[in-house]
């Protein structure tokens, strides 16, 4: 009886120190992905015009909330859903590492995209970005995460 309320308590103590470990403050980070400058290249399959299997192939500077260049914002998205949304996913290359999204970007309205993961000071990035077209070749991009260790 003893033994079992000892590992009983070593057990909860491990699970509190995992639970503890892994809680993180929540950061936010604002970019702008500039299409401006470097336009998305598109790739037409047939029929020609906006269809399914459609792509957009990009890397352009990416900035902060001054216009400052602080990286490269580079992937693809594939037209899924006509005058709705794409399948997209890229990466933003930063100074310190990188941070992987994955997601459907909508044509209009803000589109949540998961983060799928990082590299560099970004290795344990856990959480969410809002990506929003704003109408004038950029887009804003805000990432509100946690790095869980």
């Amino acid at each position: 009886m003893r033994a079992t309320k000892k590992i009983n308590l070593i057990c909860i103590g491990l699970l509190m120190s995992i639970s503890c470990s892994t809680i993180a403050k929540e950061k936010t980070l604002v970019t702008i992905a500039d299409a401006k400058t470097a336009p998305a290249i598109y790739i037409d399959l047939p029929p020609k015009g906006d269809s399914l299997g459609d792509q957009y192939l990009f890397d352009q500077p990416l900035l902060n909330d001054k216009k400052q260049k602080i990286g490269t914002n580079s992937g693809f998205c594939v037209r899924t859903r006509l005058n709705h949304s794409l399948q997209c996913q890229w990466t933003l290359s930063l100074q310190n590492g990188t941070i992987q999204v994955q997601g459907r970007e909508f044509d209009k309205g803000i589109s949540p995209i998961a983060i799928v993961g990082g590299t560099g000071q970004y290795r344990y990035i856990a959480g969410e970005m809002e990506s929003k077209n704003n109408g004038d070749g950029t887009f804003l991009q805000t990432l509100t995460y946690s790095l869980l260790k």
